[in-house]
C-alpha cells in the first residue's frame, strides 16, 4: 500500500502542562522546549475569562464596557465559504469583505449571526488591547512576560484560520469559546502545499490544503502532514505556546469565541528584529531562483556552512578576526547590513 493511500490515523495530543495555583509557571517552564505546548489553566484566573463561564452574554457585556471606540479589522466571509478564511476559487482576490469597526459593533454582530443557522463568519483581527480595549489590561496580564510585549485580539464566531506560521514566539490565551488547534513541525512544509508568499488572505502564508478534506486529489501529500499533526482543544483560560515556524490551522467552534496572544522575540540584540528573517527568505529568491542548478547547490552549500553551522564553523579563526562571523554584537550588526547594501 502506498504511503499515500492508508487510512489516517487519529493525531497525536499536543503535551500539556496543568498549572498550580501554588506555583504559577516560569517563561522557562513554557518555552526551554522546541516543541508546542498546551498550558491548561494558564489564564483561570483572569476577570474576563470567568465571565466567559458563566455566559457569553456576561462575556460579551464586560468586553463591551471595555471598548475605547477604536476601530479594529474586521473580516466577513459568506457563508458558502464555511468560515474558513481563504481566497476566492480562481485566486483573484480573498473570499471576505473586509470593514474596520469598534469591539462593539463587531459583537453586536456576532450576536445576531449567532441567531441564524447559516450565518456568515466574522472575526477580529490581531487588534491591539492596548488601542481598543485600554481597561483590560490592568487586570489581564501574563507575569513573566516582558510588560513591553503587546497583546492582541481575535474575536468571532465559527472561523477556521489556515495552516499558517508565525516567525516569533506565540503564547495563545483562549478566554471564551472553544478553538482547535492543529499543528505540525517545520519540515511539514513540503506536504502542506503553502500558497503564495506575497499574496495571503491573512497577512502570513497559508496551506491552500483543507484539513478536513484530505482526499482532495489537488493535496495528495496532506496526508503525511496530517500523519505528523499533534492536536487539542482549548476551552476558556487555557493557552497554547507555539515555537517560532511550526505550522498551525486554528478552528474557532462556537458562536461566540475569543483569544488574546502574545508574540515576542527572544534575541536581544540591538539592532535585530524578526523582521531580518523574512527579509533574508525575500533576498534569497531574488538573489538565487534564476542561477544554474549547479551555482544554487553551491550557495546552498555556502549557507548550510556559514549560516547553519555550528561553533565549528570559525573554530579555526583567531577571535578577532572573525569579523561578521563573530557575535552579533551590534556592531557586528551593523557590518551585516552595511555588507548586504553594498551588493543590492
Amino acid at each position: 500500500m502506498s504511503e499515500l493511500s492508508g487510512a489516517i490515523l487519529p493525531p497525536a495530543a499536543i503535551e500539556q502542562y496543568h498549572v498550580d495555583g501554588d506555583h504559577p509557571p516560569s517563561l522557562d517552564d513554557i518555552v526551554g522546549r522546541d516543541h508546542p505546548l498546551v498550558i491548561r489553566g494558564l489564564v483561570r484566573d483572569w476577570p474576563i475569562v470567568k465571565l466567559a463561564l458563566q455566559s457569553d452574554t456576561a462575556f460579551a457585556e464586560r468586553l463591551a464596557a471595555l471598548d475605547g471606540g477604536t476601530d479594529v479589522n474586521t473580516l466577513m466571509i459568506a457563508p458558502e465559504a464555511e468560515g474558513v478564511v481563504g481566497y476566492t476559487p480562481d485566486m483573484s482576490g480573498f473570499n471576505y469583505r473586509h470593514f474596520k469597526v469598534p469591539v462593539t459593533l463587531g459583537l453586536q454582530r456576532l450576536a445576531k449571526y449567532s441567531r441564524r443557522e447559516r450565518a456568515p463568519g466574522v472575526v477580529i483581527q490581531s487588534a491591539l488591547i492596548r488601542d481598543c480595549l485600554p481597561g483590560f489590561l490592568a487586570d489581564h496580564a501574563l507575569s513573566f512576560l516582558d510588560p513591553g510585549v503587546e497583546p492582541r485580539l481575535w474575536l468571532g464566531n465559527r472561523v477556521t484560520t489556515p495552516t499558517h506560521f508565525d516567525s516569533q514566539h506565540n503564547i495563545a490565551c483562549v478566554v471564551c469559546g472553544t478553538r482547535r488547534f492543529t499543528l505540525f513541525p517545520p519540515e511539514q512544509l513540503p506536504n502542506l502545499y503553502v500558497g503564495p508568499l506575497d499574496f495571503a488572505p491573512t497577512g502570513a502564508a497559508i496551506s491552500m490544503a483543507r484539513l478536513d478534506r484530505p482526499d482532495d486529489p489537488r493535496y495528495p501529500r496532506l496526508k503525511l502532514a496530517l500523519a505528523a499533526a499533534q492536536v487539542a482543544e482549548l476551552h476558556p483560560g487555557d493557552a497554547i505556546y507555539m515555537p517560532p515556524l511550526w505550522w498551525h490551522n486554528v478552528e474557532s467552534l462556537r458562536p461566540l469565541n475569543a483569544l488574546v496572544n502574545y508574540w515576542w522575540n527572544p534575541v536581544k540584540v540591538e539592532g535585530y528584529h524578526t523582521g531580518h528573517a523574512r527579509a533574508a527568505l525575500y533576498h534569497c529568491l531574488l538573489a538565487f531562483r534564476a542561477l544554474p542548478p549547479a551555482e544554487r547547490a553551491g550557495w546552498r552549500n555556502l549557507l548550510d556552512h556559514f549560516v547553519f553551522g555550528g561553533e565549528d564553523v570559525v573554530a579555526h579563526i583567531p577571535e578577532h578576526r572573525r569579523g561578521v562571523l563573530g557575535p552579533l554584537t551590534p556592531e557586528c550588526v551593523e557590518e551585516l547590513k552595511q555588507g548586504a547594501r553594498q551588493y543590492l
